[in-house]
């Protein structure tokens, strides 16, 4: 099979010939359909000490399980996370993290919802938002920022507020139901918000937090770190949580498990959709990554092997 793999930190990314791999006790083995490209993996390559695997999102069918693997067959459509090597035609997951997909979601759509929209529900759930309120996201147009925008309107906000990265970017996000759009380096943000959504953090965070209103919430879950002065908090009585999917989904699996069914309910019957960027081609990874690094992408960026 083909397997996406670098040599160096930094890169570059190549193709290579491997065997396909065989799925051990409570593993899974897929065939892949869709990969789902997130900013953690494409950080690794320049971050990490030394070349690590390419894993993420995977959407495909079941071709193989492992001992001791239950309420799956061979033949279902499933989609999940690798934390192996998952830029490849086949991946391998573990049972734990991975679902069906259901009857008419396309490969492409379900990757673009098994990791992005957890993320996106469950900080907007840490937000506790009420109908009629107003928030803003940032990211608006990235993998997850993109369906927050549309969560965050379906959870009743009666404005939502886009901030993004680049002015090029407004109609896409307008388009999600946003009613305003703004940029990071804008002068003002507009009028202010009840709760922020926040996936870039850095020197986003302390506009962010400015933009909320006496008692307004702001929930950051991206890992781009930066510091919050404890007086912009007390003066308006605001307040800043921390979100992490990983816990969540170590910690109270039922939650993750509910979440993953309202997107699903969501899907079929409110007509949520992500919008996918690409989709790119297993060869064309390094493309992918660029995207992503450069900020270029609108919507979830997708490898279809």
């Amino acid at each position: 099979m083909r397997r996406v793999r670098y040599a160096s930190p930094g890169g570059p990314l190549f193709l290579e010939e491997v065997p396909v791999p065989r799925p051990d006790a409570g593993e899974v083995l897929v065939r892949c359909e869709a990969v789902g490209v997130t900013l953690p993996v494409v950080r690794k390559v320049t971050e990490a000490a030394g070349p690590v695997p390419l894993g993420g999102e995977v959407a495909g069918e079941v071709v193989a399980l492992g001992a001791d693997v239950t309420g799956l067959a061979v033949g279902d459509r499933v989609a999940g996370l690798c934390f192996g090597h998952g830029y490849a035609d086949f991946a391998v997951l573990r049972r734990e993290m991975t679902s069906p997909v259901p009857d008419g979601v396309g490969a492409v759509e379900a990757v673009a919802l098994v990791r992005s929209g957890p993320v996106a529900l469950g900080a907007l759930s840490a937000a506790r938002p009420r109908s009629g309120e107003a928030a803003l996201v940032t990211a608006a147009a990235s993998g997850v920022g993109h369906l927050a925008v549309r969560l965050a309107r379906a959870r009743g906000a009666a404005r939502v507020v886009g901030a993004v990265s680049d002015p090029g970017k407004a109609d896409f996000v307008r388009s999600l139901g946003a009613d305003e759009v703004v940029v990071y380096g804008d002068d003002g943000w507009g009028e202010p918000v009840d709760y922020v959504l926040d996936g870039v953090g850095g020197d986003v965070l302390t506009p962010a937090v400015g933009a909320l209103a006496p008692g307004g919430r702001l929930v950051a879950y991206g890992s781009g770190g930066g510091t919050v002065r404890a007086y912009d908090l007390l003066v308006g009585a605001r307040t800043v949580t921390g979100f992490q999917i990983a816990r969540i989904a170590r910690e109270t699996p039922d939650v993750y498990e509910r979440w993953r069914r309202e997107l699903w309910r969501l899907y079929a019957e409110e007509g949520l959709r992500p919008a996918v960027h690409g989709p790119y081609a297993l060869e064309d990874a390094a493309k992918a990554h660029e995207a992503v690094t450069s900020r270029g992408n609108l919507g979830k960026v997708v490898l279809v092997p």
